[in-house]
């Protein structure tokens, strides 16, 4: 059965199915960046929308990477990059100067950018430059490229005096690295277990 709910502001189209196996709602999203959803049989809507909305960034996070880095869970478009424009400046600017209360950069200019292969980047001049959809990153993962780019001002390089940058406010950096590769964390299902999965990307 094929339904749709609102996540972040957009339309997220997914596959509902009703199993007398299943004891517990999960989410499945299939390499095409497909979702799906699995729910016990008898389980009400009202339900099914909360399980998906307490998910929402995970979801969003996961489709994402399935649809290509740049375009982290819809091919997006000049409206949609308005749309999101200045929620994701917010964002940028205040972890940026959250952030910087630790290194201490001259910074010149943070811009967000409909850019098509880089979540961010930094120019000499200190300017940051951050792609939109880091607004729909989960928050951690936000932070990381933030922190990143941010770093770049110290070191316009990826040595380890950079690591060691980012290190000073981000020592995980590394598993969050990972998560940015990947779409995220998984989240938990409904009975608040959090499970890793191989191959498909499960929630549940």
């Amino acid at each position: 059965m094929k339904k749709t709910i609102d996540l972040l502001r957009t339309n997220i189209e997914y596959d509902l199915k009703f199993s007398s196996r299943a004891r517990r709602m999960r989410l499945v999203i299939y390499g095409g960046g497909d979702l799906t959803v699995v729910a016990p049989s008898g389980t009400n809507t009202e339900a099914i929308d909360h399980f998906i909305s307490s998910n929402a960034q995970w979801v969003i996070g996961k489709i994402g990477r399935f649809s290509g880095v740049g375009s982290p869970f819809r091919k997006g478009g000049r409206e949609d990059y308005l749309r999101h424009r200045k929620q994701a400046g917010i964002l940028a600017m205040e972890r940026v100067r959250y952030f910087n209360e630790f290194y201490g950069f001259d910074i010149k200019r943070i811009t967000v950018r409909d850019q098509k292969t880089r979540w961010g980047s930094c120019s000499k001049k200190g300017n940051l430059n951050f792609n939109y959809r880091i607004a729909f990153l989960p928050p951690s993962v936000s932070d990381y490229v933030i922190v990143h780019e941010l770093c770049h001002l110290g070191e316009f390089n990826h040595s380890q005096r950079f690591w060691g940058l980012v290190a000073r406010v981000m020592p995980d950096y590394s598993r969050l690295r990972k998560e940015l590769k990947t779409g995220g964390a998984r989240p938990p299902d409904d009975t608040g277990n959090q499970k890793d999965r191989p191959n498909r990307e499960k929630a549940g």
